[in-house]
């Protein structure tokens, strides 16, 4: 439901009331020392009932609204509402965000042996044995996602903890399921060909048989040569290039997320023509549709979609989806040679030259159990000598 109107300031509510974080329906009255009220009908007339003071606080006007309403104030659901609602929420990337809107579906309709869905129950006698084997029921056909819902609840309970909210966090001490190695690298070959196949039906009129988005092998090919998530390529802007390193490398300076190091990555005449390219129809499509040009540096994003507007990582995902299906039909990978746009930061990191430490600092991870994750090459290594 939406919340109409935006509110307008009022100088004579309480200081201590943050008056954008006031609830839906309830008013105030600056009559006497004031008091708080809400509208209820009563033999078909509009009338005002109080219900609280001049000193109540805005969690009591929360809980007041809500009570009038019927919430539950107990259960998941409610730590679950309130955690989505918070600054702390509010300051997550997009795409944890959407992520978390995600878990929170899931966790909410999690079925139990109870005959109650986890959303339903009560958060405060959930046990740490429970949340468990919840989590190993389904860590037998999802491990994946078990370990998701649990990383999400953890943190949902912990911060609940500290508000008051809910007494424990049911989740602390819980084990993570063994998830299966899914990192499916393509070959060198197989990346070359799916690259000159998106270069090719990316040229392709939209909609025409065999066409894909114009964008994707500039995003392989970014994704690849600087070694970057495919949300780090989508948000490379004019204010990346010709950046100067500290040993001074000039190149792209890369915009890591989750705690890697950023870098410097020179220039070569196959990145120079993927971000040329970027630029180019971006400038076409910017001037066709007389969009408006960002003036600051960081704000002009190389890869927009056909609107001029910055790509959503979902229509990516979208269009890589489709790439991969269409790439299959004819005939220029096999079905088990299929990949994901994350891979090319895989390949990127395994076909580094140098060290292992070379290869980290390229990649910008911080400890070598993540080159474990990422650096699929094969080192070699002298016979054993005896002498």
């Amino acid at each position: 439901m939406p919340r109409g109107r935006k509110r307008k300031y009022q100088p004579t509510i309480p200081d201590h009331i943050d008056q954008e974080r006031l609830p839906r329906g309830i008013y105030w009255d600056k009559a006497g020392n004031g008091r708080w009220y809400v509208l209820t009908t009563v033999d078909g007339k509009r009338k005002a009932k109080t219900v609280a003071t001049a000193d109540a606080k805005l969690s009591e006007l929360h809980s007041i609204v809500e009570d009038l309403a019927g919430v539950d104030r107990s259960t998941v659901n409610f730590l679950l509402e309130q955690f989505t609602h918070s600054d702390q929420f509010k300051r997550l990337a997009d795409l944890t965000r959407r992520d978390y809107e995600r878990y929170r579906r899931d966790v909410a309709a999690l079925k139990t042996k109870v005959g109650r869905p986890l959303g339903e129950l009560a958060m405060n006698r959930l046990s740490l044995p429970f949340m468990q084997r919840l989590f190993d029921a389904i860590a037998e056909k999802h491990p994946t996602k078990a370990n998701h819902l649990l990383r999400y609840l953890r943190r949902v309970f912990a911060w609940g903890m500290t508000r008051g909210i809910c007494n424990a966090n049911p989740c602390k001490g819980a084990e993570q399921a063994r998830e299966r190695k899914q990192a499916r690298v393509p070959t060198r070959q197989v990346l070359a060909a799916v690259t000159e196949f998106a270069k090719t039906a990316g040229a392709k009129q939209s909609r025409e048989k065999g066409s894909c988005a114009p964008y994707l092998w500039i995003v392989i090919e970014l994704a690849y040569l600087c070694r970057l998530r495919p949300v780090e390529a989508l948000t490379l802007a004019d204010a990346n290039a010709d950046a100067v390193g500290s040993d001074g490398t000039v190149g792209i300076s890369t915009n890591r997320r989750k705690g890697s190091r950023d870098n410097v990555v020179e220039w070569s005449p196959r990145l120079r023509a993927a971000w040329n390219a970027a630029v180019e129809r971006r400038t076409r499509i910017w001037s066709k549709r007389a969009s408006p040009v960002p003036m600051r540096a960081e704000n002009r994003l190389i890869i927009v979609s056909e609107s001029g507007q910055p790509l959503r990582r979902s229509s990516l995902d979208s269009a890589w989806q489709t790439l991969m299906r269409t790439a299959v039909a004819e005939g220029v990978i096999a079905e088990d040679q299929r990949f994901g746009l994350h891979a090319m930061k895989h390949r990127g990191i395994t076909d580094t030259p140098g060290t292992r430490d070379v290869k980290r600092q390229a990649s910008g991870h911080k400890s070598d159990a993540m080159m474990d994750v990422y650096d699929h090459s094969l080192p070699g290594a002298k016979p054993s000598s005896g002498d």
